[in-house]
């Protein structure tokens, strides 16, 4: 399975939150904050039901395949501290979540195809890989064309909500650079990842 397709309001439906940020989506939670389907009485969710519920919020929040979330998971357990917190710090590192908690664009989605189509570079190579963990230092820029930088200077002046606090962006100039490892305070999703971690124990 690659990334996900399908209709975006209904998976903020269903999972109670908006893991996907356009507008039609953010819309469609506000008008009926209830999971899609028949408006009956519903049953008291079970353990299994809402650990997974909190394991597809990382997952479409990050725009992650179900491999690449385990594969993460699997680096956080031998990494020191705490495996939860350090699976959300390593899907916080991404380029693309990255890119779109600078100011760079709107949503992650719109993030990965702006990277997907080369119009980043970090640290003056351009790229194309939206999994690429940041570190302290690493410098991110759009290209040097007059297309994309009127592009994503518009973006920048317009958006203000989600920046990061560990990583300074100059919207003049269209940089951002990565000054520290967040920390689990700097994550954006409101998520037990406790009963994630149990569930990918399983």
């Amino acid at each position: 399975m690659g990334r996900y397709t399908g209709p975006k309001g209904r998976k903020n439906r269903r999972l109670g939150f908006q893991v996907f940020e356009s507008a039609g989506a953010v819309k469609a939670l506000d008008r009926r904050p209830v999971p899609p389907g028949p408006t009956v009485r519903r049953r008291k969710m079970s353990n299994y039901g809402t650990a997974l519920i909190e394991k597809q919020k990382i997952r479409y929040y990050y725009g992650l395949r179900e491999k690449q979330l385990r594969k993460y998971f699997d680096q956080a357990r031998r990494m020191k501290g705490n495996t939860g917190e350090n699976l959300l710090i390593l899907c916080e590192r991404r380029l693309d979540n990255v890119i779109r908690r600078a100011g760079f664009t709107l949503t992650r989605p719109q993030a990965r195809q702006g990277i997907a189509h080369r119009h980043f570079q970090v640290n003056g190579t351009t790229v194309g890989t939206p999994s690429i963990v940041v570190r302290p230092g690493d410098v991110i820029t759009v290209r040097n064309r007059s297309n994309l930088k009127g592009i994503y200077s518009e973006i920048a002046a317009a958006d203000m909500s989600q920046r990061a606090s560990w990583v300074t962006f100059e919207p003049g100039d269209l940089r951002a650079v990565v000054t520290q490892v967040p920390t689990f305070e700097d994550v954006s999703l409101p998520v037990d990842v406790g009963a994630v971690v149990a569930f990918l124990s399983r």
